[in-house]
């Protein structure tokens, strides 16, 4: 049996520290805790955030960091960073994981029929406001307020509606009326809403059907009824031309009655007129001319040709 061998003693050199170096590392380490207890205070803000901060001593400070570097009182306030930048919230059918809170919004049309809507809303949170925002509401407020209260507004604006009217010219009046209700809703609560998009309103397909031959009617009706009134039209133009070609003709008939009697007045006045008018109207077969009124005789030409011809001179015959 063999006995275990003693470890030989191994003696260590002792250090000592002088008495400047006693008193170099508690200043070392007192300056490490300085900046480790500064560093605590100094927070940084990432674009496009901000930061509400909550004192343990007064709770939320009414001034909003903003973006950059701030100092904070460490281990007595704390920074709560809020998303400052465009939001959206998708209430549809094909969402990821939709559930009740997450699905399209079921309503009822003006008459009480199922209208599906697909929903999306955009927004921001009011960067002035986020103290207030963070104070009232915390960083839930997409489900405190912002999925039922669109989820309501949809409802009533759909409710105010006729089917019809939502799927075919209404539908920016919808938006519309979706809109106006959730920004009054959306500022009260520190929000700022940009748009309400309606991706998509879903009728059962029998009803739209039944939409559909009711539009089709009436625009037949429509149609028929603009033909009418062109016909309409065509029959006041043929009044209206009948009536203008009626008064040209009495106009053209008072213009010559007019000009008789204006020449029956010319004739009484100017006998002389009488005997030219015979004349010109005579010509042609009767070869006679008349000489002026003083002379007080009338000249036959054919007798004077027969004159020349014989070569003997038949007297004129005068007149009285």
């Amino acid at each position: 049996m063999t006995t275990p061998r003693q470890a030989p003693n191994v003696t260590l050199p002792r250090m000592s520290l002088s008495p400047s170096g006693r008193r170099v590392w508690p200043l070392l380490l007192g300056a490490l805790l300085l900046v480790w207890v500064i560093s605590q205070g100094v927070k940084v803000i990432p674009a496009g955030f901000v930061g509400v901060v909550f004192s343990s001593f007064s709770g939320v400070k009414p001034v909003v960091l903003q973006e950059g570097i701030h100092f904070v009182v460490p281990f007595v306030d704390k920074v709560n960073l809020y998303d400052a930048r465009l939001q959206e919230v998708t209430l549809a059918h094909d969402a990821p994981n939709a559930n009740d809170s997450e699905g399209a919004i079921r309503a009822r049309s003006k008459e009480g029929l199922d209208i599906t809507a697909d929903v999306t809303v955009q927004f921001r949170i009011d960067r002035a406001r986020a103290a207030v925002l963070h104070k009232e509401l915390g960083r839930n407020y997409l489900q405190t307020v912002i999925r039922p209260q669109v989820r309501s507004k949809v409802r009533d604006a759909i409710g105010q509606f006729s089917a019809a009217d939502i799927i075919s010219t209404q539908r920016q009046a919808v938006e519309a009326s979706i809109t106006k209700a959730l920004r009054d809703v959306f500022s009260r609560n520190n929000l700022v809403l940009d748009s309400v998009l309606l991706r998509e309103l879903r009728i059962p397909e029998s009803i739209a059907k039944a939409i559909e031959q009711k539009q089709a009617a009436e625009q037949q009706v429509a149609v028929e009824r603009n033909r009418l009134q062109q016909s309409s039209i065509s029959a006041q133009r043929a009044v209206v031309e009948a009536q203008g070609a009626a008064k040209a003709a009495i106009e053209q008939a008072k213009g010559e009655a007019q000009a008789l009697s204006l020449r029956g007045r010319a004739l009484r006045e100017n006998p002389q007129l009488i005997q030219l008018t015979v004349a010109e109207k005579l010509a042609p077969t009767i070869q006679t001319v008349m000489l002026p009124s003083g002379g007080n005789f009338l000249l036959d030409l054919k007798s004077l040709g027969s004159v020349g011809a014989t070569g003997t001179t038949t007297p004129a015959k005068t007149t009285p």
